[in-house]
């Protein structure tokens, strides 16, 4: 008889049975194999709010393959994903084959490497019920607010909305960023700048007016700025002040599972749902020349910068020998958590310090190769010696008024060898100032005062939105990715670039949860949530209880919200495009149906013309010259087809670029999917780069 190993991926379960060898069948659960039924509330509030679980529909076949396994085999692991949601499963499969639930059947593997697999396997404990019951707790919570409210909103609103616990929290953030950028009033001010010139060189430096007579300047309009020019005219622009200074730069710390998100989205253009695709792919194990099925990266779901010291020795090994003793500091790097993280795994780091991204580019996609030399760079960096900066800063008297300019330069460049952050705005000038001395007259290249006025908040893009979540103390870094496509594909927020907008249905579903439902789109309410189910993972807290303390106060809102809304329906706003119907002339509407917005008539029934919502590229086709559009299919995936369909029938999922092809002229498009390889669409072409 053979162990049997269950996890929940195909691909994981590969890597791990080639570390087990023939004693050991592993198989994949493919996720959850339980739930809560669709079609009916699943939960008795009568009985402690017991929640009834069914099979997941179209997994009967595959239980009945577990079960069967189960009973051939001596002993049945469950090593599912290290957090709630994996301990959940396992105890799903529990309950579904019949284990004992006092037995030591639980495994765990923060990497799938030989190394990790071993670890976990010498380590077999029992199921943690308390986090289950996190987990229970959270998606009786979710289902609760689910479907008590999304009812609710279809009767007050429209058909087919949904509310969720955290996912209304997230369209409310974005709602009233909308609305400060709106209300906004933009207010005048001015600068006063130089370039200055030292004797010691031939390069301008900046200076910027900051004082006069120990007060700081703020110059309002132009009147203000014309006098202070006028009296700087003809005056002596003196160094009064100098000093220089050595400042020590220290690396980031690895990655958690936020910071990955933000990063990879400021530095690589990734969604979040993207990112977490190609990190779990990396957990789970791909095929590496020479190395077979191996983890790349460690657990990818962690809020914690915890390190092993067996990874932090590889790291600083490989170091010292890649870099040399002078970008090894003296000691190893250590990195603090911030407080009420869930410290069970590492951050995320490369399994391999010596697998370099170089390495294992062969046998990667583009999306795991730019995510995994993101990862690996980082870790490698955080163990690298600080860079140390010279820097300057100058005090320049004239006329009374006093400029102020500051630099610095690199002396050591350290972990910036390798990575550096992205920042959103350099709090600093990157430039050196050159020699210069006190008492120093220096020559005015250049005077001027500039206008400017005061910007609004950003919009927030999926990076700076997870780091206002993170901050919040709102959902859990398992939550950001799914919860950002839920309101996308719900059509309350919307894309514009790499800008997220709330759209009408977004702004008006939000008015009225705040009216109505004020303790669930209230963000302390909601992070407070978090802690309770923080509570009951430490065993702090019983989840029955933490589900009726919410509830009682929930189901009387629901109550109100039913009184104060009788009869009463929202009227959604309609948003007009500049299409003209050419059936009858008014213009045409932009509405959302099941698959995304499309145009139609706003004279329907009478009327019933539709039309897909099309946007014009820089792309010309292939076969006739007209331009490209983007389009949308019947299930919201982009295409691209020529303008004069149906005249011409050129259609293609490769998106055009800006480039032209060297050989005919003709635009170049990008391929899609793995290969991301650019090519000419002209019949006989074949050009392709």
């Amino acid at each position: 008889m053979s162990n049997l190993v269950i996890v929940e991926s195909p691909a994981k379960a590969k890597t791990i049975k080639k570390y087990l060898g023939n004693n050991f069948e592993v198989v994949a659960s493919m996720g959850h194999v339980r739930d809560l039924p669709k079609s009916s509330f699943g939960i008795d509030f009568e009985n402690g709010y017991e929640p009834k679980y069914i099979a997941i529909q179209g997994k009967s076949k595959l239980i009945t393959q577990l079960k069967s396994l189960a009973k051939k085999s001596e002993k049945v692991y469950l090593a599912t994903d290290p957090d709630r949601e994996g301990e959940a499963i396992s105890w799903h499969l529990a309950h579904i084959l019949g284990l004992d639930m006092n037995e030591c059947n639980r495994i765990t593997f923060n990497e799938i490497t030989k190394t990790g697999v071993t670890a976990g396997m010498m380590a077999p404990r029992t199921l943690d019920l308390n986090l289950v019951d996190a987990q229970q707790a959270r998606r009786v919570l979710d289902r609760i607010v689910g479907y008590k409210i999304s009812p609710f909103l279809w009767r007050k609103v429209k058909r087919g909305l949904s509310a969720g616990r955290v996912q209304s929290v997230v369209v409310r953030l974005i709602v009233d960023r909308e609305r400060e950028i709106a209300a906004h009033v933009c207010e005048e001010y001015w600068s006063v700048d130089a370039k200055l010139l030292a004797k010691s060189s031939r390069k301008t430096f900046s200076s910027k007016l900051h004082s006069k007579d120990g007060v700081k300047i703020e110059i309002q309009n132009k009147e203000q700025a014309d006098k202070i020019l006028a009296d700087l005219d003809n005056a002596d622009f003196t160094v009064k002040t100098l000093k220089k200074g050595m400042r020590k730069k220290s690396p980031a710390p690895p990655f958690i599972t936020s910071t990955l998100q933000q990063e990879a989205s400021k530095r690589l253009g990734f969604q979040s749902k993207r990112t977490m695709k190609a990190a779990q792919e990396l957990y789970e194990g791909v095929d590496i020349d020479g190395l077979g099925a191996v983890g790349l990266i460690t657990y990818m779901r962690t809020d914690s910068l915890r390190i092993s010291n067996d990874a932090i020795n590889e790291a600083r090994t490989f170091i010292s020998s890649a870099y040399g003793p002078a970008y090894l500091p003296s000691s190893p790097k250590y990195y603090k958590s911030k407080r009420n993280i869930q410290d069970a795994h590492e951050a995320i780091r490369p399994t391999m310090a010596s697998l370099t991204p170089e390495r294992v580019k062969a046998n990667l996609t583009p999306d795991q190769y730019k995510l995994y030399k993101l990862i690996w760079e980082r870790f490698i960096a955080s163990q690298m010696a600080n860079a140390l900066l010279s820097t300057s800063s100058v005090d320049i008297e004239a006329n009374g008024y006093i400029f102020k300019s500051s630099g610095y330069s690199v002396k050591f460049d350290g972990f910036t060898k390798l990575y550096e952050e992205t920042r959103d705005a350099e709090d600093e000038d990157n430039y050196d100032l050159p020699e210069l001395e006190e008492g120093e007259v220096l020559k005015v290249k250049e005077l001027g005062g500039t206008q400017h006025f005061t910007q609004p908040p950003p919009r927030y893009t999926e990076a700076s939105l997870i780091k206002a979540l993170e901050e919040n103390g709102i959902g859990r870094p398992s939550t950001y990715a799914p919860t950002i496509t839920t309101v996308l594909s719900r059509d309350y927020i919307e894309r514009e670039g790499k800008l997220l907008k709330p759209t009408s249905l977004g702004e008006v579903t939000t008015d009225l949860m705040c009216n109505e439902f004020p303790d669930i789109v209230n963000v302390e309410f909601t992070a407070n949530m978090e802690s309770s189910l923080d509570s009951i993972e430490e065993g702090k807290s019983q989840w029955q209880k933490v589900i009726d303390n919410f509830y009682k106060g929930f189901s009387k809102t629901l109550e109100k919200a039913e009184e104060d809304m009788d009869g009463t329906r929202v009227k959604l706003p309609v948003e007009e495009s500049d299409v003209v119907c050419e059936n009858c002339g008014r213009k045409m509407v932009i509405k959302t149906g099941k698959f995304g917005k499309f145009l139609a008539c706003p004279g329907y029934p009478t009327c019933k013309n539709t039309k897909a919502i099309v946007h014009p590229t820089e792309g010309k086709c292939p076969k006739c010259g007209g331009t490209v559009l983007s389009k949308k299919s019947k299930r919201g995936k982009t295409y691209f087809g020529c303008e004069n369909n149906p005249k011409c029938d050129f259609m293609t999922w490769d998106t055009p670029t800006k480039e032209s092809c060297p050989k005919c002229g003709g635009t170049l498009f990008k391929r899609y999917g793995k290969d991301s390889k650019t090519y000419c669409a002209k019949d006989g072409c074949g050009f392709e780069k």
